[in-house]
Formats: structure tokens, C-alpha cells, sequence
């Protein structure tokens, strides 16, 4: 019998939630996905020991502030990583900019410049940008200009929604980050059936299957192979290497989950701005992990400042 891995690739896009580059060698995904963490993470690894170097040096020689040293590392890593995998690298904005759209837009526009400048098109790289409103209104101007995005950190289906609304290319829905808020908040476990995270990314699939909407969902943010088995038949799945593996190594039937077919119609009116903060505002889990994710990824971003300051010195 074939992997649970290779049988998830027959339903859904893989797609390898990493930057460590002897993984993605070994796994073969079709994308790969990177946040500010990961990039501290792949930054801070053999691998990519002499691009620091260079690019310290490089930057040394410039006059370059530590940001834009970092800026010149991100572009860095994701060039290597797209010589790697056939399809898209998703490389992050600033968390600091999540509420922020001119200067969201104006990043996005600089990194796929960059990137260009590197040889690498824009029907590489997926902009990653935060679901907040400010976040999806800065995608709808950028999918104006050709520049597709990601949207991720998205925990509620007013944001799923606003990103349809906005003509964003694809959402990253966190099922393990939901599936933790609300472990903790009624002390239980959840089987895969019952997971509140599963169970929002069915609900944002179905809805927008229903209604002809083309943006992809790509379930991100797992915490067993269980939840990412329940979600087979989504249209993309990011996975962390060690969950990969776990499904490269078991074989079992893994029957297909989601589909079109069996998604029904479900119209709502188009999201105003108070509307959308409205409903966010309502949702605890969705408003505390998406005000979380934004102040870690900033951390881990201020975290690999501070090592290019400390290089510099």
C-alpha cells in the first residue's frame, strides 16, 4: 500500500511548512512556506552559514542597517529555496506592518523587486501578509498589480470571507493554534471528528466551494497527523517536516475528506469594515491568537536583528 503521504498527494497540494533545506530535498513538495520564525530557525543553520556571512559583509561594506541586511537574508533564503521546490515560496511583510497597508504594499512591492533582481519571477513567491483588515485590504491592491499573496494567521470566517471579498490567490487557515486556544479554554483533547480546528477549515472549504470562489485554502498549523488526515481533499495542506514523515511512514487507506461536490450553497453580503471588526471582535480565540501570532512573529523578527546587530559589531 502506498504512504498516507503518497496518498495525500493524489487528493491535495503538499506543501513543506520549513526552510531547512536538506528536508524540502528530501520530501519533494510542491511550495514551501516560511514565517519570521522560520527564517530565524533556517538563518541560524549550517546551511546557510556563509549567505549570513556574505551578506554581513556585504552589508558592512554598504553601510546597511540591520533590517535591511535582514531584508537582503530573506530574499536570500527564499532564492535558495525556490530553486528547490517546482512551484511557489511564500516569504512574510514585516508583522510590524499588519496594520499598516500603504506600508504592507509598499514592502510586497520591494520584495518581489528584489527577488526579481535575483531571477526569480513573481509567479514565484506568494506575499504572506496577516489577515488583518488593513493586511487583506493591502492584497487586494497588490492582486490588482499582479503580486499574489498568502493570507495567513487566519483563525475566523469573517476573515476568510473579507480575503475571498478581496481577490486574494490563498488563505492559510491555523487549525493547531485554534485546536490550542480552545484545549485550554474547555481543559479537554479533541478527536479529529470534533476539532474545532479541523472543523473551521471544513466550514471556510465548504463556503467557499459553494460559492464559486476561486482563492485557495490551504490548511496550515498542525499539531498530529490526525488533523491533517481529516482535512485530505483540501485544496493545499503546510505541513512541518516531522508530521511529513509521520505520513511518509504509515500505511494506511486515507479515504478523501473535502471535496466540491459536496459543498453547499451558502450566499452572505459582502463584509463592510466595521462589520468584519465587528465579527473578529466577537470571536475571542480568533481575536487573541491573531494578536499573538502578530507579536511573536515580531519577536523572532527583532530576534534575528538583534543577532545581524551583534555581527555587525
Amino acid at each position: 500500500m502506498a504512504s498516507a503521504l503518497d496518498q495525500l498527494r493524489d487528493l491535495t497540494v503538499v506543501v513543506a511548512d520549513t526552510g531547512d533545506v536538506d528536508s524540502i530535498k528530501a520530501l519533494t513538495p510542491v511550495d514551501c512556506t516560511t514565517n519570521p520564525s522560520i527564517m530565524l530557525k533556517a538563518l541560524q543553520s549550517p546551511a546557510f552559514a556563509d549567505l549570513f556571512d556574505a551578506e554581513i559583509a556585504a552589508g558592512k561594506a554598504a553601510g546597511s542597517t540591520p533590517l535591511q541586511i535582514a531584508d537582503a537574508l530573506t530574499i536570500g533564503v527564499g532564492t535558495v529555496l525556490a530553486g528547490l521546490v517546482p512551484g511557489r515560496v511564500s516569504t512574510e511583510v514585516d508583522a510590524n506592518l499588519s496594520f499598516d497597508t500603504a506600508a504592507s504594499v509598499a514592502k510586497a512591492r520591494a520584495i518581489i523587486a528584489a527577488y526579481e533582481a535575483k531571477g526569480v519571477g513573481r509567479d514565484r513567491i506568494l506575499i504572506k501578509l496577516a489577515s488583518t483588515w488593513e493586511g487583506i485590504r493591502a492584497a487586494e491592491v497588490l492582486e490588482g498589480e499582479g503580486i499574489q499573496c498568502n493570507l495567513t494567521l487566519l483563525f475566523a470566517q469573517c476573515q476568510a470571507q473579507a480575503c475571498a471579498e478581496a481577490g486574494a490567490f490563498l488563505i492559510s487557515p491555523f487549525v493547531g493554534r485554534i485546536t490550542d486556544w480552545y484545549a485550554k479554554a474547555q481543559g479537554k483533547t479533541f478527536t479529529a471528528e470534533e476539532d474545532p480546528g479541523v472543523l473551521s477549515v471544513r466550514n471556510i472549504y465548504a463556503y467557499y466551494k459553494a460559492n464559486g470562489i476561486k482563492t485557495i485554502v490551504m490548511g496550515a498549523s498542525f499539531r498530529n497527523i490526525g488533523q491533517i488526515k481529516a482535512l485530505a481533499g483540501c485544496d493545499r495542506l503546510t505541513i512541518a517536516p516531522q508530521l511529513l514523515n509521520e505520513l511518509a511512514a504509515e500505511e494506511v487507506a486515507l479515504p478523501r475528506v473535502l471535496s466540491p461536490d459536496t459543498a453547499k450553497a451558502d450566499a452572505r453580503p459582502r463584509l463592510t469594515e466595521a462589520e468584519f471588526r465587528w465579527q473578529l471582535n466577537a470571536d475571542a480565540m480568533a481575536t487573541e491568537k491573531l494578536a499573538e501570532g502578530i507579536r511573536n512573529f515580531d519577536v523572532d523578527h527583532k530576534k534575528l536583528l538583534g543577532l545581524i546587530a551583534d555581527r555587525l559589531k
